[in-house]
This record gives structure tokens, C-alpha cells and sequence, in this order.
């Protein structure tokens, strides 16, 4: 188990990921601590503390240091709802934030910190997501004309089936409302190769803005793209099961998570 930092700025990347042992967990209803770092929901927002070691960034001539900060979540949209990503149930998924704002405070970030929007889901499965998935895209916006949020999975499953998912919540109720998704069109490989891609109106294209991560397995970038002829900028996230299972890429790993026994 682990606890993943990310954070992208001006000044540099940051990055943590540790693996730790079994001992290392405490949790209950409302909390979850791995190692020194936890959260802890509440009834107007979701608390994340975190203190890890950053590791260096390909290029970067840092040695790893100790990064510190916290994360408050403050919900725009409340949502409970779950969704199955494959027939059998095996792997759900649920956006319980899809708007929030996030007020977030660490020692790597310029200035100390800073303040927007946010957005906060959650994943869980009862087996390897490589025993049924080859892949998935991901992505998330916020329309800024009329401040909707729309989020799109579009997972593709080893037995040849897919689950596409568009959602668009409301700026005033928050409701879930099911959207057409256009078919996938492909984004620029990274330096690993991997075929992300987005749905996007096929008089349009879409359009790569910043690529954030570039793994041989994962990637994750900022990307514009139309959906019902409206231009939405949108996280995006694309994951290649078949890279992640790789016996190659396994051994890699322990480069980018080191591993602790607490």
C-alpha cells in the first residue's frame, strides 16, 4: 500500500510514492492513516495530511528529501453513487466530489501553497485490475460558461467488451446526467509509447495542452477536447494494463516506489 503525491508547478515537479507493509495501516469509517500520512473525512470536507519523500524526476539533479503539506477538500457537489466498470462488479468506481475547491499547503510549492478547484473519486476491486481490464481512458473538466462538470471513463476489458461512461453534474443540483460519448480519438504518444486517447466530436479533434506524467504504463495530461460541439480543457488520464502486468515494467517499478516495512 502506498501514498501517492503529485504536484506539477513552475518551480518543478514533485513526486512520492512509498510502498509499505501491512503494519503500517490504520483506518476506520472516517480515517485512513499509511505510514506518517492520512485522511480523514468530515462533515464539510476531506482532510489529507501527508509527509513522504519525494524521489528526483527524470532529468531533475535533486536527491530525495522529505515533503510535508496538507490538502482540505470543501465539496461543491456531494455525490454517493457507484459504478461498475465491469459486468461481474469485481471493479467500482465512485465520484463523491465531482467540484470541489481545495485549499492545499506544502513546503515544496511556491509561495507555500495555493487555492482552486478540485475534484475527489475513489476505486475499488476484489482482484488485480490487470485480470480484467487492458486499459482504460479517463478524463475530467469544468466547463467554465455555465460551470458544469463533466467526466469521462472509457475503459476497454480483456473479454473485448467496453464500459463508456460520460457524466455531466449540474452547477445548481448536482445531479448526474448521462451524456452520448463520441468515439475515442488517439492524443500524442509519449516517450514510453502509450495510446492514450479521449472521446471528441469527429468534426473536431482533440488537442494535447501539458503532459503532466509519462511512464510505460500510465500517462496523464491536460487536454482540450469538443463533446456536443462544446471545447471543455480536461484532466486526462489513460492506464495500460497490459504494460502495468509486464514483468519488465514490474521490475522497474521499485525504482519509482521504494519500499519500507512501516
Amino acid at each position: 500500500m502506498a501514498f501517492n503525491i503529485a504536484l506539477y508547478g513552475p518551480g518543478g515537479n514533485v513526486w512520492c510514492m512509498t510502498e509499505r507493509g501491512s503494519g503500517s495501516l490504520r483506518r476506520d469509517a472516517h480515517h485512513l492513516h499509511i505510514g506518517p500520512s492520512s485522511l480523514s473525512m468530515h462533515a464539510d470536507r476531506l482532510l489529507i495530511d501527508f509527509a513522504e519523500t519525494a524521489l528526483p524526476w527524470p532529468g531533475q539533479r535533486l536527491w530525495p528529501k522529505a515533503v510535508s503539506g496538507r490538502v482540505e477538500l470543501f465539496p461543491d457537489i456531494h455525490a454517493d453513487r457507484l459504478f461498475d466498470l465491469d459486468p461481474a462488479g469485481r471493479h467500482v468506481w465512485s465520484p463523491r466530489m465531482p467540484r470541489a475547491m481545495a485549499t492545499i499547503t506544502c513546503d515544496a510549492l511556491p509561495g507555500g501553497g495555493w487555492r482552486g478547484r478540485a475534484y475527489h473519486d475513489m476505486n475499488y476491486g476484489d482482484r488485480p485490475l490487470e485480470q480484467d481490464f487492458i486499459g482504460w481512458d479517463w478524463a475530467r473538466g469544468h466547463a467554465a460558461a455555465d460551470g458544469d462538470t463533466v467526466i469521462l471513463y472509457d475503459a476497454l476489458l480483456r473479454q473485448g467488451s467496453r464500459r463508456r461512461l460520460a457524466l455531466r453534474y449540474d452547477a445548481q443540483q448536482g445531479e448526474a446526467q448521462a451524456l452520448d460519448l463520441p468515439d475515442r480519438q488517439g492524443l500524442p504518444p509519449g516517450f514510453w509509447g502509450v495510446r492514450a486517447g479521449i472521446g471528441c466530436d469527429m468534426a473536431s479533434s482533440p488537442r494535447l495542452l501539458d503532459r503532466l506524467e509519462d511512464s510505460p504504463f500510465y500517462t496523464r495530461s491536460r487536454v482540450e477536447t469538443t463533446l456536443s460541439g462544446r471545447r471543455l480543457e480536461m484532466m486526462q488520464e489513460t492506464l495500460d494494463c497490459r504494460r502495468l502486468s509486464h514483468p519488465l515494467v514490474r521490475l522497474m517499478l521499485p525504482f519509482r516506489m521504494p519500499r519500507r516495512r512501516h
